[in-house]
């Protein structure tokens, strides 16, 4: 089933884009894909997803540093981390409001539990996490937390949080019931300095990860058992990145080492390497797809464009239009030098490693970033251990997204590009706003819609499918040799 769903060949789609609207702060879907979230300095802004109309407007104490929308779509806070105060509100109850404010320890930090109803937050220096109840206004403390963005981590069926504490020099697992926030079970974990902690798809097991100066992977048993320990090396800056596949069969870490190293859930075996090679050569099944500029070469000797014609034009492709160049991907042959960037030596967190990395819906591609080659996304094909396809970029590669429906990406460089890639095709598509410069985008859940973001104002996009032509020829990406 799951190979006959990653061989469905994706439609060919047309993009529709909105209108630009101001935002100068964080943005986002609901999970429930029916509003987005935009922040306008002090004043949360929601709109209908579908036809972007403000549904309700909140006005905060300060400017919107953090947003994040509740589980069930009912509630959404807004993180005021230079007061630093929370406040959440109601959509469907818009006299509603709460304000969490913990005095002189601060806020650094700030997210939902998965029922919708707690918030929990991480005071300055780490030295207290609280679970905030909205129902009964009581709070539960828990002393000298690690860094809640990557050590608090839900079931998924949200019964149970699993958070990580340090005292005494070592580092704990503390497993609480999100019922009761009582600890159900405590135990230490054998790491130096514990940088994330995740929960596996089926909520069997434990990953744990060590600071980069350690490389060491620990798989633990909810009841404390260290079912398996990885280190691939023992010098050098060690793991960078982690992520379970969605059906929960694979791990995969990314290091420092640039590297790729794929697990099983079964043995906890690893069963492939990929390499982020700087040359390419042949044997290769990948494709190579490099961002080109192509001149436009229009005979307008005996060509009359009236004013209406022209503007249309100048509106789908402004920049395109003004330099007379036409964005695309080329086919390259190999062998091919990826580019690459020696990272400084004399600077901490050096720019080298697997920084990104993403799975696909159905768990067969995986999607990986070298930090130290920022323009080149590698995409991996793991039911075939096989690398599927490069991506090589003029600019550095800000933000690449799988869409939740299908095994599509969607990536930005920091221009008005869109650049898309199936496994059967990959192309360029450019925002038609005068002067937007895409610097991030988000999915909706539901994969309806993407949200694009300049420096002061973003737009959607919708996909709609349209049927190809097979006696047309692909504009989008051509060969070398053409």
């Amino acid at each position: 089933m799951q190979e006959e769903l990653c061989s469905t060949p994706i439609p060919m789609v047309l993009i529709d884009f909105t209108d630009p609207y101001k935002q100068r702060g964080p943005c986002c879907f609901s999970p429930n894909a029916r509003f987005l979230a935009a922040a306008v300095d002090y004043r949360l802004v929601i709109r209908d997803v579908v036809s972007l109309k403000v549904v309700q407007l909140y006005t905060c104490v300060d400017k919107i540093s953090y947003i994040e929308w509740a589980l069930d779509s009912e509630y959404v806070l807004c993180g005021l981390y230079k007061r630093p105060i929370i406040q959440a509100w109601s959509i469907t109850q818009p006299e509603w409001t709460c304000k969490i404010d913990d005095g002189p320890a601060g806020i650094a930090y700030a997210r939902w539990s998965p029922d919708s109803r707690h918030i929990l937050t991480t005071s300055d220096f780490h030295l207290r996490l609280t679970v905030w109840s909205l129902l009964s206004t009581a709070c539960v403390h828990m002393q000298w937390p690690k860094h809640a963005s990557k050590c608090v981590s839900f079931t998924r069926d949200g019964k149970f949080a699993a958070i990580c504490t340090r005292r005494d020099g070592k580092d704990y697992i503390n497993l609480l019931s999100c019922h009761t926030w009582e600890v159900m079970g405590t135990f230490s974990v054998d790491t130096i300095d514990l940088s994330g902690i995740e929960w596996s798809p089926d909520d069997s097991s434990l990953v744990i990860w060590d600071s980069p100066i350690e490389y060491k992977v620990l798989i633990y048993s909810p009841d404390g058992r260290c079912l398996f320990k990885y280190q691939a090396y023992e010098s050098g800056l060690g793991v960078k990145t982690v992520s379970w596949s969605p059906c929960g069969q694979y791990l995969v870490v990314g290091s420092y080492d640039q590297m790729l190293r794929a697990f099983n859930h079964l043995t906890w075996k690893n069963f492939a390497e990929f390499m982020h090679a700087p040359t390419l050569r042949n044997p290769c099944a990948a494709t190579v797809f490099k961002e080109v500029d192509e001149l436009l070469q229009l005979d307008v000797s005996e060509l009359y464009l009236n004013d209406e014609f022209t503007h249309d034009m100048k509106g789908s492709h402004p920049e395109n239009i003004a330099e007379g160049q036409l964005v695309k991907y080329k086919v390259i042959d190999l062998p091919i030098t990826v580019p690459t960037q020696k990272p400084a030596a004399d600077k901490p967190n050096p720019k080298q490693g697997i920084g990104l990395l993403s799975w696909s819906r159905d768990s067969q591609y995986v999607f990986s970033r070298n930090d130290s080659m920022p323009n080149v996304l590698w995409v991996w094909d793991i039911l075939h251990l096989k690398l599927a396809a490069v991506l090589i970029q003029k600019e550095a590669i800000r933000i690449a997204a799988w869409d939740p429906t299908c095994s599509r990406i969607v990536m930005c460089t920091g221009n008005s590009q869109l650049y898309i890639w199936s496994p059967t095709r990959a192309c360029c598509v450019c925002v038609p706003i005068p002067n937007f410069v895409v610097s991030d985008l988000k999915w909706s859940s539901d994969g309806s819609h993407l949200l694009l973001k300049d420096q002061d104002h973003f737009c959607c996009a919708s996909m709609i499918p349209s049927i190809p032509d097979p006696k047309e020829e692909e504009i989008s990406v051509s060969s070398e040799g053409d």
